[in-house]
Parts: C-alpha cells; structure tokens; sequence
C-alpha cells in the first residue's frame, strides 16, 4: 500500500446507534427523509435511524438481507441470499425481483452498490466465507450479468462520480482493483488493474464509498478505522472508530460519514474488550457526496 504523510485521527464524532450488530453492514441513505439504513445481515435485520428525530426502528426479514437502494418513492430493492426483492416502503413487504445465485444454496449477498447509470453491482460469498466460492454482478431491470468470479469476500464496490470507473477489492487478498466502466450502463470496457495493494497492512478493506471528488473512503476491517485513499491510491489519512471490525460507511451529509460495524467471530472476552463492537457511528470528516442514484427496475 502506498502512503504518503498521512495523519490518523482520534474518532471525532458520535455513537448513533449502540445496538449491537452481530454484523453490521450495507449502510445507505436516504436524504429525502433524512434515513440512514443498514442491516444486521446474519440476524435477518433491517435497521434504519431517522437522524432528525432519533427514532430507530428494526424489520426482522424472511430473509438474510446485505444491500439496500431505493428505487423510487414508494419502493426500494434488498439483495440478500434468496435473491433480489422489492420492498414496499410503507408496510415493509416483499416481492421477488430476480433471483441470485439460485443454484448456490451455500452462498448469500454481501457488497454492493449503485452505479450512476442505475445498475446495482453486487457481490456474493459463501456463508462460510469459501475459498473462490462469490463473484460480482451487474444487475439493472432485473437482467443479471456475471463480471467477476472466484471471489472470497468482494467489497468495496464504489464508483467515480462520473460512472466512468468501478473499484471492488476481494478482503481476503486486500487487492483494490480498479476498472474501466461505460459510464451509460456500468459495465466494464477494460480488464482490471490493481489501484491498491493493502496486502501487507493489518486487517481488512471492507466497504468503500467514492467521494464527490472521486477519492476513497475504505472501511479498514480489524483496525476501527475509515482510510482516505487519494486519485493516486495513496493513502492520505485515518479516520479512526471506537470499534474494530468496522465495515460500511455512508454519507449522511456533508462533512458527515456514517459507519457500521460488527461483532461476528468475537468470544466474551474480545467483545469486553471493544464494548461498542456492532454500533452505528457517525464521523466529522471532510467529506461530500452528490445525490445517490435510484436502481432502474
């Protein structure tokens, strides 16, 4: 990984949410009604925090649910291990949108994103975290397209603001790789290239998000840290979490940064330890996002 003076600051924000997820993860926003949504993807909960009021409320799901975008005022789409759903937004109910992976009952949903275009790319895993056994696809009206296989753990699936170029790291290799996209449909017109290699750092990059300026915010699993990677890959600065497996962040306005965490795989003691393990934080870092796109059903 390729640094450059960078600073790592002391957390500077807020506990939203201290409800501990075993897996906290796929934390998205709604700027219309002011919502932050995520999901505690092992104990089948959607979760959501209206940052006006406070108010938080939980959906226990038929279904192990990891990614959530909107769709249009009324509805929005999960990606989860029984495949693609469409949520009603007022009573929370669900309809098959596509189906995922269907002949890999192993397997469920992990990382994903909107590409501005309005495609989702979304990646999936085995439930065990198999050796090869995910991959990533591209998913728009319903039409799924295979891009990358033989995946572990994709994450960190993020766009540039202009839908011209696609990241996604594979956590078990710490890989970033970047990929020329048709900035029309999000599908890739090249082969891709290594951007950074976290091979040899502690822990893990796990969600990542494309700032308005195109650079990379990267949740660092087992360091409670969000990593600010500049144009060039090069690390500019840490942004530090009071919890250690941090894994998603979301913009929840400007200079604003969301971001979940997760208990999974942590005994008593190693949960005494890091007491805030699986809460919802919220970060002042210097960091601005345009208006998120809806997924073209």
């Amino acid at each position: 990984m390729t640094t450059a003076d960078f600073v790592s600051h002391p957390f500077q924000g807020s506990v939203l949410s201290s409800t501990p997820c075993e897996l906290g993860e796929g934390a998205s926003f709604d700027a219309d009604t002011g919502t932050i949504w995520w999901f505690s993807i092992l104990e089948k909960q959607l979760r959501s925090l209206d940052i006006n009021t406070g108010k938080e409320s939980v959906q226990i799901l038929p279904i192990m649910g990891s990614v959530l975008v909107p769709v249009d005022a009324e509805r929005q789409l999960i990606a989860s291990d029984q495949g693609l759903f469409i949520r009603d937004r007022a009573t929370g109910e669900l309809t098959l949108h596509c189906d995922l992976e269907k002949d890999k009952p192993d397997n469920r949903s992990n990382d994903g994103r909107l590409h501005p275009s309005g495609a989702l790319w979304i990646g999936t895993m085995g439930r065990t975290a198999a050796e090869g056994a995910g991959a990533i696809y591209h998913v728009v009206g319903g039409k799924v397209t295979t891009l990358f296989d033989k995946m572990s753990i994709p994450n960190a699936i993020c766009f540039s603001p202009d839908g011209s170029t696609g990241y996604y790291v594979d956590t078990r290799i710490n890989h970033l790789m970047r990929v020329d996209l048709d900035p029309l449909t999000g599908l890739p017109t090249s082969k891709p290239t290594l951007f950074i290699d976290g091979s040899g750092s502690p822990g893990g990059m796990d969600g990542a998000i494309c700032d308005q300026d195109g650079t990379i915010w990267n949740a660092r699993w087992g360091e409670g840290a969000v990593d600010h990677y500049g144009l060039d890959g090069v690390l500019l600065a840490r942004f530090e979490v009071p919890a250690k497996r941090t894994t998603c962040p979301v913009v929840i306005g400007n200079g604003r940064l969301a971001v979940t965490s997760a208990w999974e795989g942590m005994d008593q003691d190693a949960r005494t330890s890091d007491p805030l393990a699986g809460a919802l934080f919220e970060l002042a870092v210097p960091v601005t996002l345009g208006r998120e796109p809806r997924y073209s059903a």
